[in-house]
């Protein structure tokens, strides 16, 4: 068995180079020449997703300085709390994609295998390593180039270090290919999505099939101590709908007839985020307790002639989601807004209830296979967790 003593714990910036990307901007946007980079949407846990990649100005020495080569390893510099450090190893051409500075590249040196590293880092985001280090400015974490490389990393022999590559590999395998699953279904999801609301008369706007006005949240400043109510993070909004992973404990000020109070079946929409996920809608579901949620929220209460699941598939069309994005304004892609007037006026299709409910079921039958993967994703993760935990302290007998 290993004993503790053959783990070095070395600052990452001794085992390789640390680097923010390059700054997005109206310059780089209008140059002439222009390439591929790489953004935070593109970094998903353990794989890189290179079928949205944008392009701006890079000049030959940039590219010298910003473009990617086999093994880099790029991290989530801003991000939600719990997605901030998420990482993926680039598997491109050498120099084929450059990357822009909401991430962060580690191009480890000789002391370290890639997948060595990349292990580690799933380790750290995982056990909250990254968020602790992080900075939060509203809703975004930052991860920190210097924060980031002053973190110890603990450091094995290399033929330690492949040993763990293969055994960790066999189950990231699997993880690949039940997420590639799972990305293909939401897929054809969005795309069916799309076609059955192509066919609709999009002749309303959001104020018009809503009950009341739409109304922002309220942020007090969160409580140590439960206090039996709670508060959503802007986290709860994601890609797939409503999640409640990130509540805090709301202050013993707020009282059940407090306006933020939400009630189950009430639509959010956020309305601050980075471009890709500003504008995310989803079912808010009871959590248990008292809930209310945050002023970069919006809360649409439907009436009586559109369910909030229709509607909240609606602005996750693809038609939508465009819109949104090119209305939204900021001066970084890390934090842009949408106005209250801009959501207001968010064209959307009001069809009979009976089709309303034909393209819900389609979506249903969707869903259920996703949330069967996802559940055999979740049951390979701890597994691969507990695998990662035991080679590194040593208890596998390595």
């Amino acid at each position: 068995m290993r004993s503790n003593a053959e783990i070095r714990w070395v600052p990452v910036r001794e085992l390789g180079d640390v680097r923010m990307g390059k700054q997005l901007s109206p310059a780089s946007q209008e140059s002439v020449r222009q390439y591929p980079y790489l953004r935070v949407a593109n970094v998903l846990r353990g794989r890189i997703d290179y079928s949205d990649v944008k392009t701006m100005g890079f000049s030959r020495g940039e590219r010298e300085v910003y473009g990617l080569k086999p093994g880099d390893i790029l991290l989530n510099e801003g991000q939600s709390l719990d997605l901030v450090g998420r990482s993926a190893i680039y598997d491109g051409n050498k120099g084929e994609y450059c990357f822009q500075n909401t991430l962060v590249r580690f191009r480890p040196n000789s002391q370290v295998l890639p997948e060595y590293a990349q292990v580690v880092f799933e380790r750290w985001l995982d056990t909250g390593v990254f968020a602790a280090i992080a900075k939060q400015t509203t809703s975004i974490a930052h991860l920190g180039s210097e924060r980031f490389a002053a973190l110890k990393f603990p450091l094995l022999p290399l033929a330690e270090q492949r040993y763990i590559r293969e055994v960790v590999g066999v189950v990231s395998s699997q993880e690949q290919t039940i997420a590639a699953s799972v990305a293909k279904l939401s897929a054809v999801r969005t795309g069916v999505t799309d076609d059955l609301l192509r066919d609709m008369a999009w002749d309303c706007v959001l104020s018009e099939v809503a009950d009341g006005p739409i109304r922002n949240g309220y942020s007090p400043v969160e409580s140590e101590a439960w206090t039996g109510l709670q508060m959503l993070g802007l986290g709860c909004l994601t890609p797939a709908g409503f999640n409640p992973a990130q509540l805090k404990n709301a202050p013993a000020s707020i009282t059940a007839s407090h306006a933020a109070i939400l009630r189950d079946g009430d639509l959010l929409m956020s309305r601050a985020n980075t471009r890709e996920l500003v504008g995310l809608a989803g079912v808010y579901r009871d959590v248990g307790t008292p809930c209310i949620y945050p002023d970069l929220m919006m809360r649409i209460r439907p009436s009586n002639r559109c369910s909030a699941e229709f509607l909240a598939a609606v602005l996750m069309s693809t038609r939508v989601r465009r819109h949104v994005r090119a209305l939204a304004q900021g001066t970084s892609e890390s934090m842009v807004k949408i106005s209250a007037a801009t959501v207001r006026e968010i064209p959307v299709p009001l069809p009979a209830p009976e089709e309303q409910d034909r393209l819900l079921g389609v979506l249903n039958s969707f869903s259920a296979q996703i949330r069967d993967k996802k559940v055999e994703l979740a049951k390979l993760g701890k597994l691969k967790q507990g695998i990662v935990d035991d080679l590194l302290s040593g208890r596998s007998g390595v």
